[in-house]
């Protein structure tokens, strides 16, 4: 996808009623434990996250994360840039903060296009903030090798190839989940990252749903 022909239909998409629950229920496993579509629970603490449009050739990208091995909790999964939002400080700046910190993007070269809806992450507590800029220029990047091991560079449309989507059947800690993932780059893209991708997606016009035929 070209950026300012996305940028233009998620500006509008980003103002008007957002998938949620509904796009997030698509990339959710099951059975779902302590998460309940489209609640957020009162007490969460909040933080934000950073979904970063940027040109790459002439393709829009996204900046993926995956999260370094010495992190308290998700180590070595994919992620978006993020963390908690301070007191005192917005989503969009917790956000731009957090990007700058983990992978060196410059908080005043991002255009906010706006938010998503907030996801709560049942193991971390968190209620998860999505917000969407876009720079003009890919970043100079600079990874923070204590906070993330690898940085992943993805075109927008190379996360809704249905080539790259499945359901999957996992065991952990002695429980069965399907769960539906998107393989990019050699790593696999799951759980809240994943459902905040496909509302991303179902508003720049490109709908994942990895159940389809299943």
């Amino acid at each position: 996808m070209i950026l300012e022909s996305l940028v233009t239909r998620l500006a509008d998409a980003l103002n008007g009623p957002l998938p949620a629950a509904e796009a997030h229920l698509r990339m959710a496993p099951k059975p779902r434990r302590f998460w309940n579509a489209g609640v957020i629970p009162p007490g969460l603490r909040p933080a934000a996250a950073l979904l970063l449009l940027y040109p790459n050739g002439e393709r829009a990208h996204l900046a993926l994360t995956v999260r370094g091995s010495e992190l308290p909790s998700h180590r070595g999964q994919v992620s978006l840039p993020g963390g908690g939002v301070r007191d005192g400080e917005s989503l969009e700046d917790a956000a731009l903060r957090e990007a700058h910190e983990e992978v060196g993007v410059e908080p005043g070269t991002v255009r906010v296009l706006g938010t998503l809806t907030p996801l709560h992450i049942p193991v971390s507590g968190f209620a998860l903030n999505p917000v969407v800029g876009v720079v003009d220029t890919r970043p100079d990047f600079v990874v923070n090798p204590g906070e993330v091991a690898r940085l992943v560079e993805v075109a927008v449309e190379t996360l809704a190839d249905p080539a790259n989507l499945s359901v999957e059947r996992w065991t952990r800690e002695g429980d069965a989940y399907d769960v539906p993932v998107i393989r990019v780059e050699g790593e696999v893209v799951w759980g809240a990252t994943a459902m905040v991708l496909s509302e991303f997606l179902e508003l720049a016009g490109l709908v994942v749903d990895p159940w389809a035929g299943s």
